[in-house]
């Protein structure tokens, strides 16, 4: 099984590496946290702080959000994560917007993406609370 589990995560991340290996020079535009950093100068100023730092939170608020849901099968603490990072990402494109548009709009998968997690793992959260209103398979009858 451990081969064939690698291959499974590995196989996602294929396609954006051989992007990178192709295209290098094209690359570093595409990022959104770079071009807000770019925009605002460069370096590790005090200025950097809000905007860069609203995405290290959300970063850290991912991971754990994935571990809270995969490795502790904690669907409940996983939704409250989510939730909050939506609300990051949402606060992260408003003061992105001003910075650097494109950044911005950047974002606006990763909240498509956020809607569906958030949706997946409520409706997991309320199977696991109650388990007897799951609905039946086709062609059963409750007793």
């Amino acid at each position: 099984m451990w081969p064939q589990g690698a291959i499974f995560v590995a196989l996602p991340l294929l396609g954006p590496i051989v992007v990178w290996l192709l295209a290098p020079h094209r690359m570093s535009g595409c990022y959104a946290s770079y071009l807000v950093w770019k925009d605002l100068g460069g370096g590790f100023g005090r200025h950097l702080t809000l905007p860069l730092g609203l995405y290290a939170v959300q970063l850290a608020i991912s991971w754990t959000s994935l571990t809270l849901f995969f490795a502790a099968y904690s669907p409940g603490l996983a939704l409250l994560h989510l939730l909050l990072l939506y609300g990051l990402v949402v606060t992260m494109a408003l003061i992105w917007h001003p910075i650097n548009k494109l950044a911005a709009l950047l974002l606006l998968p990763y909240l498509a993406w956020l809607t569906v997690s958030a949706s997946i793992t409520y409706r997991l959260w309320r199977d696991s609370l109650c388990p007897g209103h799951q609905p039946l398979p086709k062609g059963e009858k409750s007793d």
